[in-house]
């Protein structure tokens, strides 16, 4: 339901035959409007707030919304549920609709050994015990590269990564070097990925086994396996734009690492009660 414009001339009809249209009371039509204005006012704010923080989350679901404006909201004494700010993110066209992907990058015919998944049944309670590894494809207008990527599994923290334009096993390396020269403590710590080729080589293996870091694999290359590898690659595609098509391998370079680092410092995390995934890597017990 609307009310009738504000302006006498831009009215169809006048307040009184509205009412009679409607067997409505004066009285009871200017409650009404007063509060579809004052309704309105509050839905222009909050589509204010919502375009602002997604500046720098420009795909921020609704839930994490709730959490990254609710000092806003207070402030401005707005009394906003979840139901209330998807109604008007819907109303806006704000939300998010989200996308599938499906790109095959691991080779697991190879002669290589193929360790055994060691990591099913552990329970994850602190940062560096165990980092997944995996790998995702960027566009450019030239053709695919691709991003290696190694997350700590407690903290979600991407803790090393590296894109270049070819699945060969210097980009995996690089990463995996970023990692442990960042990482404060490797003692017990594993290394979890697919059965690809990369993950298996010698010269890949050798390097955590004279950081003696454990090495697991997933035993039937199954995504379930490494599931939350697999959900990192689709936040970043997903909320950070590194599903579109760049037009070079160093435009691609420059907004991974931006997405990586937003992704890092500001991306709240409902597994991680609302907070990023630098402040649990850094505050953890």
């Amino acid at each position: 339901m609307k009310t009738a414009p504000k302006n006498r001339k831009d009215r169809q009809f006048t307040i009184d035959a509205i009412c009679d249209a409607f067997s409505l009371k004066r009285d009871a039509y200017y409650k009404f409007h007063k509060r579809y204005t004052a309704k309105k006012e509050v839905e222009q704010i909050v589509v204010g707030l919502v375009r602002k923080s997604r500046r720098t989350l420009p795909r921020e679901g609704t839930r994490k919304l709730m959490k990254s404006l609710n000092q806003d909201f207070q402030k401005r004494h707005l009394k906003i549920g979840r139901d209330r700010l998807f109604h008007i993110l819907r109303e806006n066209g704000l939300l998010v609709r989200r996308k599938k992907y499906s790109s095959r990058t691991t080779n697991s015919y190879h002669r290589f050994y193929k360790y055994n998944n060691i990591i099913k049944d552990l329970k994850i309670d602190r940062p560096d015990q165990v980092w997944a590894s995996d790998i995702t494809y960027i566009r450019t207008i030239n053709g695919f590269c691709y991003l290696a990527l190694i997350t700590d599994m407690y903290s979600r923290k991407i803790v090393g990564y590296d894109l270049s334009d070819s699945l060969e096993l210097n980009g995996c390396l690089r990463a995996l070097n970023k990692a442990i020269y960042h990482a404060k403590n490797t003692n017990g710590l594993i290394h979890h990925s697919d059965r690809g080729i990369q993950y298996c080589s010698n010269v890949y293996t050798q390097i955590l086994k004279r950081k003696k870091i454990e090495i697991s694999m997933t035993e039937e290359n199954h995504c379930y396996e490494n599931a939350m590898a697999e959900r990192v690659n689709g936040i970043l595609k997903d909320e950070f734009y590194l599903d579109q098509t760049f037009t070079s391998v160093v435009q691609a370079k420059k907004a991974t690492k931006n997405a990586i680092k937003l992704y890092n410092s500001k991306r709240l995390h409902l597994s991680l009660d609302y907070r990023t995934p630098n402040y649990v890597h850094q505050y953890a017990a």
